[in-house]
């Protein structure tokens, strides 16, 4: 099959590096310990996923109500983990859902910036001193035993064991790679001093992570180089700050098939690191007197240049924190002021992504979002079915005034409504849910999601029903036919504004006693109702026909309030858990 023109760059870029490494073998040491390296960081990455399950996220969850705990959550995590980019894919789909609000998130972001210069400080302190090639074999081996075990726990295990030797693997090929080509070439000629050295090896940082995809991978590369001699001090420091910047376009790049929450963090991400790289290189002369004083400190040997570079890294990104933080706050106003989200159609999902399939908690919070829109959606039908507006049910404060429901009726093309507002958002939150993979207590939950999905769709097709003969006797000449279906029009139409305005009366403790008093409500009508129908047929106020389609009718309402009410069961409770900038569902 030809190539499309938008292939032909990546096309050519792997040809050259296929005539790079047959071209210069020595290379093949180098390029391959990246490759290994990039690769143990996405085994580690999985692994990890796999045994945090759900206590990263619930962690998160309990650790953001501070700026402060949103810092030292970023950085510990990343430390522990040495994968920045995990912490910012749960970071983000926490923000998607709701979950957490963009400050903590922009502070969870910010603290995973200075704990990806733990990575430095290891490479430079144990990964160059000792011949880790020796570690990372038995690592290597017992990882792809433990990838064949059945246990999901003990696979985890495998992929972090699997993880830790590519990488010390991938650090020994590249030290070892840069010793070699020093005897082909020595890179260390094309040192630059000055003004022109820092721009210059800036934007090989920046180039380098870019295409790497890994600020971290190109970090180790340039400590590495630096060890073997092939990098000079001065130009590794600058390499390191351009690491800071890619790290940024990467980002950015990412964010663009990403939702409103992940573009500002993104944006929130190039602010910190482009005032990190800005401050770093215009006060270049400072932050060398300050290395050099803390190296003092901590007793490292003056020709020691490679943890002189961990510690510089530490400086820079420390001092970008102390610039950056108390920022936080107008930062996040002024994103949210400038980059709004797109409108969304109802029949569109605003909430769910593909990103969060790979983080249970904040996708069930998600679909649950998605959910009380449908929930929205149906309360609007059912609204318009019996006579009222929504936006009018909304406002309708008088108890009273339910019992005199609006004179006018109109049939309302129930399937139609169905197909445009209701089915397309379903039928795709249906989709993420079941591709969605949970376990234990999780697995519950997602149960009872799909669950209110089919109550949902049971009240609407139940209105579809009830219509017919509330529409054919709205005229009719038996008051008592007339007066009885006007009694289920604001039966139903006082349900439903309960359920529409619940966010604005009901605190979270006090929906569970909320909802049985409703369904109690709905218990006695419903048995009032049948009474009522009882003394009509015996005092002959209508006859067979009517009576069977009132009968018919007390059904099909009966059904819609218990589909409504075990929906909301089902949704509701989430309210709980839901920020307060993130408002209950209303009818609109």
């Amino acid at each position: 099959m030809p190539l499309r023109w938008q292939q032909w760059p990546l096309f050519l870029a792997l040809a050259a590096l296929a005539w790079a490494l047959i071209a210069a073998p020595v290379m093949a040491g180098i390029m391959g310990g990246v490759a290994l390296f990039l690769f143990g960081m996405r085994q580690l990455e999985q692994g990890l996923k796999q045994l945090a399950g759900g206590r990263l996220e619930r962690v998160l969850k309990y650790s953001t109500d501070r700026t402060w705990k949103a810092l030292l959550f970023g950085a510990g995590t990343t430390a522990l983990s040495q994968s920045s980019s995990l912490v910012s894919v749960i970071t983000i789909a926490f923000l998607s859902a709701g979950l957490i609000g963009l400050v903590p998130g922009i502070g969870v972001i910010f603290g995973a910036n200075l704990g990806t210069t733990s990575g430095a400080w290891l490479v430079a302190a144990f990964g160059l001193k000792v011949n880790i090639a020796t570690w990372a074999l038995p690592m290597l081996t017992f990882g792809v035993l433990f990838q064949f075990m059945s246990n999901a726990r003990a696979q985890g295990i495998g992929h972090v064991l699997l993880g830790i030797g590519l990488v010390f693997l991938g650090i020994d090929f590249m030290k070892e790679g840069f010793e070699a080509f020093q005897a082909v070439l020595d890179l260390s000629r094309f040192a630059m001093d000055g003004l022109a050295g820092l721009l210059v090896y800036t934007l090989v940082g920046l180039v380098a992570t870019v295409v790497m995809q890994s600020s971290h991978a190109t970090l180790i590369l340039t400590i590495t180089a630096l060890g073997a001699g092939q990098l000079s001090y001065d130009n590794a420091l600058a390499v390191s700050i351009g690491a800071n910047i890619g790290t940024t376009v990467t980002a950015m790049v990412s964010s663009i098939s990403s939702n409103i929450e992940g573009r500002r963090l993104a944006a929130a991400h190039l602010a910190f690191n482009g005032v990190t790289a800005g401050v770093a290189l215009a006060a270049m002369p400072i932050f060398l007197i300050a290395v050099e004083v803390v190296s003092g400190w901590m007793g490292i040997a003056p020709e020691s240049y490679t943890m002189k570079l961990a510690v510089f890294h530490t400086l820079f990104n420390l001092a970008g924190l102390i610039i950056m933080v108390p920022l936080i706050g107008p930062l996040a106003g002024f994103l949210i002021r400038r980059l709004r989200p797109a409108t969304v159609r109802i029949d569109e999902p605003k909430f769910i992504n593909e990103q969060l399939l790979t983080t249970p908690a904040p996708a069930l919070s998600a679909a649950r979002q998605e959910l009380l829109r449908l929930f929205d959606a149906v309360l609007n039908l059912i609204a318009r079915v019996i006579g009222f507006e929504p936006a009018e049910l909304k406002r309708l404060a008088d108890p009273a005034l339910f019992d005199r429901p609006p004179e006018r009726l109109h049939p309302v093309d129930v399937d139609a409504y169905y197909a445009e507002k209701i089915k397309p958002l379903m039928g795709q939150t249906l989709g993420f849910l079941a591709r969605l993979s949970t376990s234990g207590f999780r697995t519950a939950q997602l149960a009872e999601l799909r669950e209110a999905c089919q109550s949902l769709l049971e009240a609407a097709k139940a209105s579809k029903h009830l219509q017919k003969n509330m529409v054919r006797y709205r005229d009719a000449q038996r008051i008592e036919l007339v007066r009885t279906y006007r009694s289920l029009r604001s039966r139903l139409g006082r349900l439903i504004h309960q359920l529409a305005s619940r966010g604005d009366t009901i605190e979270a403790d006090g929906q569970a006693a909320w909802l049985d008093e409703l369904k109690q409500r709905s218990n006695d009508d419903d048995q009032a109702a049948g009474e009522r129908l009882d003394e009509m047929i015996r005092t002959g106020l209508i006859d067979a026909s009517e009576a069977t389609s009132l009968m018919n009718d007390l059904v099909y309402c009966r059904r819609i309030e218990k589909h409504l009410l075990k929906a909301a069961g089902r949704l509701i409770p989430d309210l709980a858990d839901r920020p307060a900038d993130v408002p209950a569902v209303m009818v609109s």
